[in-house]
């Protein structure tokens, strides 16, 4: 099924996100924590994809999996910072002939050491091709705090803009913390004329170091309410994962209170942490014993 068809449903979707193994070895164990996600029967789940390619056919095969095996309609990422038009549009056969319609197009972080495009600079340009190359529906990546490599909020949603036109679908937010930030970067882009659905992406911070290693990545801005949280219990790992779950089922509430319709959870691959939000959630998503 289709992404923007499940967010035209009335009620709230809830999404959760997985990423594959970057290497073989690790692709049993990656997929079982993948599978035993999908059997909480989120209404869909999205597979990451690694920046310069090299995950491209596990993040297939975890996606097909999980639709034919508990049919859960899968996203599946497509990045292409490091890969030529040749090996996307290899990519896009690959999803079409596994049955995957959903896919979120991504520039992708720029490699430290890898090689570097030259076919694509920007995602527009990315997803300018799938639309060119397949019946798929698109999902595009946005920034409520702005992107990290752009200067000014305002250049951020231009080219958040531009990108909505070559052809997206809906779009799905980097994580944050303070919801006071979303509700005000959906003000932003409505007042520029982005009316397609925007998927709010929450990330469950469940150790000091997941926190640190997120905030250096992205740049999120982190309220002094989580600071003093992982202050309090950074060094006990069973009460950081246990704060982290209730924090993260705080700003979800606060979300669907504030009309939110659409919540993405980035599990980190954690079947345990998934469980518990969605536990926390049930009767507010309708999903209650006697829902």
């Amino acid at each position: 099924m289709r992404i923007s068809q499940l967010l035209r449903r009335d009620g709230v979707t809830f999404s959760l996100e997985v990423f594959p193994p970057k290497t073989s070895d690790k692709y049993t164990q990656t997929a079982a924590a993948a599978k035993e996600i999908a059997a909480l029967k989120p209404d869909f789940m999205s597979v990451t994809y690694g920046a310069g390619g090299g995950t491209g056919e596990f993040t297939a095969s975890i996606a097909s999996e999980i639709q034919s095996q508990f049919g859960v309609p899968t996203l599946a990422h497509l990045t292409c910072v490091s890969s030529s038009r040749e090996y996307v549009l290899a990519m896009l056969k690959t999803y079409r002939e596994k049955g995957i319609e959903n896919i979120l197009a991504l520039r992708g972080d720029r490699p430290a050491d890898g090689p570097v495009s030259t076919d694509y600079r920007y995602a527009v340009e990315l997803i300018r091709d799938i639309r060119a190359h397949g019946d798929f529906c698109i999902g595009g990546a946005c920034y409520p705090e702005g992107h990290v490599e752009c200067a000014h909020k305002r250049d951020d949603i231009r080219h958040l803009k531009e990108k909505v036109d070559a052809g997206l679908d809906f779009l799905t937010t980097q994580m944050f913390f303070n919801n006071d930030i979303f509700y005000n970067f959906l003000y932003r882009v409505r007042e520029v004329g982005i009316d397609i659905p925007v998927i709010a992406g929450i990330m469950p911070i469940t150790s000091a170091r997941q926190l640190s290693r997120s905030v250096a990545m992205s740049g999120t801005e982190v309220p002094q309410r989580f600071r003093a949280i992982v202050d309090c219990f950074g060094d006990t790992p069973a009460a950081m994962k246990q704060a982290g779950v209730v924090y993260a089922t705080e700003q979800i509430i606060d979300l669907i209170a504030n009309g939110v319709r659409h919540i993405h959870v980035y599990t980190m691959n954690k079947p345990e942490v998934a469980a518990s939000i969605m536990a926390n959630l049930s009767e507010v998503l309708g999903r209650g014993h006697g829902a």
